[in-house]
């Protein structure tokens, strides 16, 4: 067998999206303020997967100063659908609106600002797809109403499954036969770390 490539981190990175302004302006935000963001390959993943579905109903959980955000209403001002997402911290999420403003994305983005849990039991769905990029150690806890909420066959999409605080999700979600799930181990660059792992799954 073939050996892969020399040096693949360097290599795939010449792969990732070349952002825009807006988003160049999120990235370096993000470096200066610690605030954790998807990067260009999870942010472009998202929306092709978003598209690839066609998805017109987004749910996200945790949307901070509005990254990937952008591209999961960008997925769905193509497909004329609408993201809704939940934000914790008033800041911030005024940060994402203005964002999501800039970006000519305010008629296809909800942000709410509140506790995701609070919310996600009085919400009816059904949603295309679920990002889950909250807290780690409540990703199991929110299992139960992503399947609730997401549509059969919808794709729920988990952030940051590398860090210990998600093992709990991990081990539920594959023993549990309402998913088909896939954890992936990756190099993502301008992912926030950059070695990270990712959980696809399928509502069954």
């Amino acid at each position: 067998m073939s050996k892969i490539v020399d040096e693949p981190e360097a290599y795939f990175s010449q792969f990732a999206l070349k952002e825009d302004q807006l988003l160049q302006e999120l990235q370096m935000e993000a470096v200066a303020e610690h605030i954790p963001i998807v990067g260009p390959v999870v942010g472009e993943l998202l929306f092709v997967l978003s598209r690839a579905v066609d998805a017109g109903a987004i749910l996200e959980l945790g949307t901070a100063t509005g990254y990937s955000a952008i591209f999961l209403a960008r997925a769905c001002a193509m497909n004329e659908g609408m993201l809704t997402t939940l934000e914790l911290d008033p800041q911030l999420a005024a940060r994402a609106r203005k964002n999501l403003e800039r970006a000519g994305l305010a008629k296809q983005a909800n942000v709410i600002c509140g506790d995701a849990f609070a919310h996600l039991t009085r919400m009816a769905g059904p949603f295309d797809v679920i990002f889950m990029d909250i807290e780690k150690a409540d990703y199991a806890r929110a299992l139960p109403e992503c399947h609730r909420l997401l549509r059969p066959r919808g794709l729920l999409v988990a952030d940051n499954i590398a860090f210990p605080e998600a093992d709990s999700f991990s081990q539920a979600i594959f023993s549990d036969s309402g998913w088909r799930p896939v954890s992936l181990f990756a190099f993502l660059p301008g992912h926030s770390p950059e070695r990270d792992g990712l959980c696809l799954a399928l509502r069954c």
